[in-house]
């Protein structure tokens, strides 16, 4: 069984993981750094109220399905950056068929405020 079709796999992304600061003056900042970078299919999911307060500033978020080839060092506490969007993995990732691929929910926020 094939997962993802090559032609479908247009998007290349990079898949990163957090490292932990070891420095006293590092706790709660986070650096990331580059696991692998992998052709995938990303596709944007239709809007259906996506937009929320996040400490009284309207926050949208936009959700996309991703597949890619099985692999089975990709964790749910990574992130996935294509181009200038930087998602987080919000479900998943789960394996598709017989280790045929991988498929997760990601996303990413933007600031719907608008300047006064």
């Amino acid at each position: 069984m094939i997962a993802v079709r090559p032609g479908d796999r247009d998007t290349e992304v990079r898949i990163e993981r957090k490292l932990a600061s070891t420095a006293f003056r590092g706790a709660g900042k986070e650096t990331w750094e580059l696991l692998d970078t992998e052709w995938v299919e990303l596709r944007d999911i239709l809007p259906s109220r996506g937009e929320q307060a996040a400490g009284g500033m309207p926050v949208a978020t936009r959700r996309a399905r991703l597949r890619m080839d099985w692999r089975s060092d990709v964790l749910p506490d990574m992130r996935i950056v294509a181009g200038d969007r930087v998602m987080q993995i919000v479900s998943g990732p789960v394996e598709l068929g017989r280790r045929a691929g991988l498929e997760m929910l990601v996303e990413d926020y933007s600031s719907t405020a608008k300047p006064a």
